[in-house]
C-alpha cells in the first residue's frame, strides 16, 4: 500500500483559524515570549484542530539557535553514567533545550566524531567520560560553542569543567581507612593518565605517606571488567593481600569485591575492606554494601547546565572550572572506625578529624 502524504500546516492556517496574527502564534511556541493567556489559548486549540507542528528546524535557521546541546559518553556499562545522561535530559528539557547523544570511544578523545556533532550546529557541547584535544578546544572557543567537561578536566583550561573534589574524596578515604586500622593499602586505578585518576591516586597515597605508609600497591583497572579482574588478582596473589584497596569508581570496585570473596574466599570486610567512588545503584544493593564517594550527580548536571546557559545566552565563553563537594558513604564493604562516622538522613557518613 503507497504511503499517504498529508501538506503540512502552517503558523499562517493557524493564524487563520484563531483570528490571531502570525506574530502570536510564534509568541506561543516560543518559550518565555509575552502573549497573553487567552490568545495562548486560542492558539493552542487551532493547531489542536489542524494538527500543527511547529518547525524546530527552520525556527533554529531564523533565530540561530537549534536549543540542541551535544553530549558526548562513553563507557555506557557503568551505571554512573546513565544516570547523569537522564538528569542532563531532564533539566535540559525543563528549558525546552534538547539533548543530542553521541558515543565516545574507549580511548576517551572525541576528535573522532567532532565534526559529526559540529553538523548539527548545536548550542553547546558536555563531554562526559571524554576529552577535547588543545586544537579543538580553540575550534569551538573561536566560534563561540561552549563546551563544559563533566567528571574530567584538561590542562589547557580552555574548556568549562565541572567534578567533584577528587583529590579531597580521596584523601578522607585514606583518613577512613587509616581511621579503621588498616595495615596494607592499594589502589586500583582507571586510566593511569586520566586527570580525574590522578587526582584520585595523588590525594589517597599522599595522605597515607604524611602517616608514614610509603607501600601502597598500585594497579589499574582502566575502567574496564576484564582488566579489573586481573588486577584484583594480581593484588590477592601477593602475600601479604592488602586489607584495605581503594577502587577508582564503584564500577570497578563491585569487581573487586566479587573476585576476593568468590576466587580468593576472603571475608569482606572482616579480611578485606574495600571502598569505591560514585555511590552508583549497586552500591546499595545489600550483595555489595559498599562503602562509596558519593558524587552529587544533581548539583553537578544543575552547574553544567548553568555554565551553559549563562555561556550560550551572554555569547561570551569564559571557561570556568567548578568543584562540587560529595559525601563518603559508609556501607557495610569496610571495616568501620571507633569514631567519625556521623548519620545524616537515613545515611552513615564519615567526617575525617581535618574536616571537623
Amino acid at each position: 500500500m503507497k504511503r499517504k502524504t498529508f501538506a503540512a500546516v502552517t503558523s499562517q492556517q493557524v493564524a487563520q483559524l484563531a483570528g490571531v496574527s502570525q506574530s502570536a502564534v510564534s509568541r506561543t511556541f516560543t518559550p518565555g515570549a509575552s502573549i497573553s493567556p487567552a490568545t495562548r489559548e486560542k492558539v493552542l486549540q487551532a493547531a489542536r484542530e489542524l494538527g500543527y507542528r511547529p518547525n524546530a528546524i527552520a525556527r533554529s535557521l531564523n533565530t540561530a539557535r537549534s536549543r540542541i546541546i551535544g553530549v558526548v559518553i562513553s563507557y555506557f556499562d557503568n551505571p554512573f553514567y546513565s544516570q547523569v545522561l537522564e538528569a542532563l535530559a531532564q533539566k535540559l528539557d525543563t528549558l525546552n533545550y534538547h539533548l543530542l547523544l553521541f558515543v565516545g570511544d574507549r580511548e576517551g578523545n572525541v576528535d573522532r566524531i567532532f565534526d559529526q556533532i559540529m553538523q548539527y550546529r548545536v548550542d553547546g557541547i558536555v563531554l562526559a567520560s571524554v576529552t577535547l584535544s588543545l586544537e579543538l578546544s580553540e575550534e569551538c572557543l573561536a566560534a563561540g560553542i561552549p563546551v563544559v567537561l563533566f567528571n574530567r578536566s584538561e590542562e589547557s583550561g580552555m574548556a568549562s569543567s565541572v567534578n567533584s573534589n577528587n583529590e579531597a574524596a580521596a584523601r578522607q578515604i585514606a583518613e577512613f581507612l587509616l581511621a579503621g586500622e588498616h595495615k596494607r593499602f592499594a589502589y586500583v586505578g582507571g586510566v593511569a593518565d586520566s586527570p580525574v585518576n590522578i587526582a584520585r591516586q595523588r590525594g589517597f597515597i599522599s595522605t597515607l605517606e604524611e602517616h608514614g605508609i610509603t607501600d601502597v600497591q598500585v594497579v589499574h583497572g582502566n575502567y574496564d571488567v576484564q582488566q579489573t579482574t586481573r588486577a584484583a588478582y594480581a593484588l590477592f596473589s601477593a602475600s601479604p593481600a592488602p586489607d584495605a584497596v581503594f577502587v577508582a569508581n564503584d564500577h570497578m570496585a563491585v569487581t573487586v569485591m566479587d573476585v576476593a570473596r568468590y576466587e580468593f574466599g576472603l571475608r569482606v570486610p572482616e579480611e578485606v575492606s574495600v571502598v569505591g567512588y560514585d555511590d552508583i545503584g549497586p552500591s546499595g544493593w545489600p550483595s555489595y554494601a559498599l562503602t562509596s564517594a558519593s558524587q552529587p550527580v544533581g548539583a553537578m548536571v544543575d552547574a553544567t547546565v548553568e555554565l551553559l546557559m549563562k555561556q550560550i545566552e551572554s555569547g561570551t565563553i569564559e571557561p570556568e572550572q567548578i568543584t562540587v563537594p560529595g559525601t563518603l558513604v559508609i556501607r557495610h564493604s569496610a571495616r568501620r572506625p571507633r569514631s567519625g562516622i556521623i548519620e545524616n538522613n537515613g545515611l552513615s557518613l564519615f567526617q575525617s578529624k581535618e574536616l571537623k
